[in-house]
């Protein structure tokens, strides 16, 4: 069977280390391992080769679609982040040419500088093939919502691509104010995988429906990972408690969801929360990643084959709806 994993994670220690070490603390990124934001795992994501593909070999992943990983661009002003975004998606592209058949990739983006962000991802997307771009959590405290972003969002309704919004570090106050306190590294994964960046993408999707900027663009498409970010089991209770009498928005809440979010399992191989969304996002909203080297891509693989779904259906988590969605084409 053909296996799509769309959250999958690469850096270079080499791009890494032009950004200011004091710049990357004051981020919040502990150094685990020596390359900050590899939480361990420098080796396997800066392997774009043969590692890797042993590894997806061994667990029948068929492509990754991979994308920057850790403190990057948006850590850096003005120039600097833009040539940094280029030349991580140059290093990426040359990866993808290598083995096309294998890798796929979202464009990293200089956020720090929006008025280039849009021209960046339209020459990943027109000139290195990517299919979109994945964007990690705030930047300069600001979610997409902001005006700032605004023409980021109609280039990816221009060119017709989605918008990953995943998980960074959290602000600054946020971590001072909920999650500080703690032994290390039990305060950063708190703060960060083990609970806070997940409330602070939903939070980030939440912003972009409340805001009306989904209803602003509403071709804009975005993938939100790890089964989801906590919406599905929350649907009911946004539409409980957003009236749109009080929001104002051309749709509910959960419409707005459905129209324009799809979800992947990157790191939840539990049955619970796939039910969960298996039964508020519907099948043709879900689409199976691993998040490697993060999560292993044999448990990715084992919850996959295990999944109490038809096989069409199976099919569709695998790789039907990436194929759709990112517009993929097997071979």
């Amino acid at each position: 069977m053909r296996v799509v994993a769309l959250e999958e994670a690469f850096n270079i220690p080499e791009l890494v280390s032009r950004i200011p070490a004091q710049a990357i603390v004051a981020r919040g990124w502990p150094s685990l391992g020596g390359n900050p934001g590899s939480m361990g795992h420098s080796d396997e994501l800066r392997d774009l080769g043969a590692g890797r593909l042993s590894s997806m070999d061994a667990s029948g992943i068929t492509v990754q679609v991979l994308s920057w990983s850790g403190p990057g661009a948006e850590l850096l002003e003005g120039q600097n982040g833009v040539l940094f975004a280029r030349d991580a998606n140059d290093r990426l592209a040359r990866a993808v040419s290598e083995h096309p058949a294998r890798f796929a990739g979202f464009a990293h983006l200089p956020l720090s500088a929006p008025d280039a962000a849009p021209d960046e991802l339209e020459r990943s997307v027109r000139d290195l093939g990517f299919k979109g771009a994945l964007l990690n959590g705030t930047t300069r405290d600001r979610f997409l919502d902001h005006a700032s972003f605004d023409a980021l969002l109609a280039r990816a309704e221009k060119l017709d691509v989605p918008l990953y919004l995943h998980p960074g570090i959290p602000v600054e106050p946020v971590r001072k104010a909920y999650f500080e306190g703690l032994p290390q590294p039990t305060s950063f994964l708190l703060g960060s995988p083990g609970w806070g960046w997940h409330a602070e993408t939903a939070v980030h999707v939440l912003r972009l429906v409340l805001s009306g900027t989904l209803d602003r663009h509403p071709r804009l498409r975005l993938i939100v990972g790890h089964m989801g970010e906590m919406l599905p089991m929350m649907m009911a209770r946004f539409d409980a408690i957003f009236q749109r009498e009080q929001t104002r928005l051309a749709r509910s809440v959960s419409q707005t969801l459905l129209d324009q979010v799809v979800i992947t399992t990157s790191g939840f191989f539990a049955t619970a929360p796939f039910l969960a969304a298996l039964l508020t996002f519907g099948v043709d909203r879900i689409l199976f990643s691993v998040d490697y080297p993060y999560s292993r891509n044999e448990v990715g693989r084992a919850f996959l084959d295990r999944l109490p779904v038809a096989s069409d259906d199976l099919e569709k988590i695998a790789h039907g709806n990436a194929d759709r969605v990112l517009k993929l084409r097997a071979g």
